[in-house]
């Protein structure tokens, strides 16, 4: 969900449960803006924790190169060769 609509669901629901007094029988709205600031609550703690375990992830080095202090660095350098044959189009008539 992320950090905007989290906090959009938490402003909407203290809207509905703090300054809204309508009464529309069926529908208590302070009940849906108190659910709607539980659900908030809970996208923001996930989005959180998601983030959080995002950064601690360690990148497993590949063939030729070392981590060092978390940082992965280069052994030497890779040349990347590139053929690219180029045709010119065939005139129609």
């Amino acid at each position: 969900m992320g950090f905007g609509g989290s906090i959009f669901l938490i402003a909407l629901g203290a809207i509905f449960a703090f300054a809204v007094e309508a009464d529309l029988g069926w529908l208590n709205l302070a009940v849906v803006g108190w659910v709607l600031m539980l659900a908030g609550v809970a996208g923001l703690l996930l989005t959180l924790h998601f983030w959080n375990s995002r950064r601690r992830a360690v990148v497993a080095p590949v063939r030729g190169e070392r981590v060092v202090a978390e940082q992965v660095v280069p052994v030497r350098d890779r040349v990347v060769e590139e053929y690219r044959e180029v045709r010119q189009p065939r005139r129609t008539v």
